[in-house]
């Protein structure tokens, strides 16, 4: 009887134990979420690229109207070098609370972790997807006043001066560098690729007359397209765009099938609690489909294409498919 009692007050504990953890645990999780972000405590968003390009201007935009959704300050931090590398591996190592969201470019960012020799620390697992912004189409262009007045002058001078004709990318193994390997490869041209950190800079390097050639993406030229600095020569997509001249013609319209761009969104850390990535997925979308964000982009020539986390996911994978036969193509070159 005695042993019974025992057992019976040992099963009663038992329980009032587990019910008690149960209670705090359960809400805990909840609570994650109606906590964040903590009144007064800023998120910052780490940009793998220098501060004026694109990438940097399309977060910026975003930034107030994200603000406004999360109730609180957004940083926006910059951490340009090795192609988005150094800015992806900072976001990968971070606390995943929710307090560090990266922005990332793909295919660059496939490439970081798929290609051996980067020897990246991250592989795709550290990332979770959490949208997608823009979609942004790559381009050829020449300063206005540059002798080269057709992409066909950029090839026929190319072909008569190997490696003499300079053309920016945004760093080694970007998505302007596999871009012009490709470029190179269907046009039997040699060009002298000269890689810059980011989008910003090699705009300098153009416009001060320091390169020939630019490899970019729209947004990157449309405020100086519009100040006539720049002179488009080809864009890189399925159709003609819409922040171009109407005359500015596909490379596939030129005989020269090359389709690519830059993809941008957001990811966080991985192992960061399901609670927070679903208040920070909920926000990025009401900041990303706000008028004021669409508008802003537009005016800026950036692609607006918001993608939730489960599409952007399917996307991601399906550009790792794709990159991890196309980067020892990279590399012959």
């Amino acid at each position: 009887m005695k042993r019974m009692n025992r057992l019976g007050y040992g099963m009663v504990l038992f329980g009032l134990l587990f019910a008690v953890s149960a209670t705090l645990l359960g809400p805990a999780t909840d609570a994650c979420a109606a906590d964040f972000p903590a009144k007064g405590r800023a998120v910052q968003v780490v940009v793998n690229y220098a501060a004026g390009g694109a990438t940097d201007v399309g977060v910026r935009i975003l930034a107030t109207e994200l603000e406004k959704a999360l109730d609180t300050k957004i940083e926006v931090v910059n951490k340009p070098g090795a192609s988005g590398q150094i800015g992806a591996t900072y976001t990968s190592k971070a606390k995943p609370d929710g307090y560090t969201i990266g922005a990332v470019n793909l295919p660059a960012l496939n490439v970081s972790y798929l290609d051996p020799s980067r020897e990246a620390v991250y592989t795709r697992k550290e990332f979770i997807p959490l949208a997608l912004q823009v979609i942004d189409p790559g381009l050829i262009a020449v300063r206005a006043d540059s002798p080269y007045k057709t992409l066909q002058d950029v090839i026929d001078a190319a072909k008569a001066n190997p490696g003499k004709v300079t053309v920016t990318t945004t760093g080694l193994q970007s998505t302007e560098h596999f871009w012009m390997m490709r470029f190179q490869k269907l046009t039997d041209t040699q060009f002298a690729l000269v890689h810059f950190q980011g989008s910003a800079p090699a705009l300098i390097a153009i416009l001060g007359k320091k390169i020939d050639v630019l490899c970019g993406n729209v947004s990157d030229v449309t405020p100086h397209v519009k100040t006539g600095e720049i002179r488009v020569l080809g864009v890189m997509d399925e159709q003609r765009s819409a922040f171009l001249p109407e005359g500015v013609k596909t490379l596939t319209e030129q005989g020269i099938p090359v389709v690519g761009g830059s993809l941008r969104g957001y990811v966080l850390p991985a192992k960061t609690p399901q609670p927070v990535v679903d208040v920070l997925s909920a926000a990025l979308k009401k900041a990303l489909e706000s008028q004021e964000v669409k508008e802003k982009m537009s005016n800026m020539g950036l692609t607006w294409r918001y993608m939730g986390p489960t599409q952007f996911e399917k996307l991601w994978d399906d550009l790792d498919e794709m990159m991890i036969k196309l980067i020892p193509e990279m590399k012959a070159k």
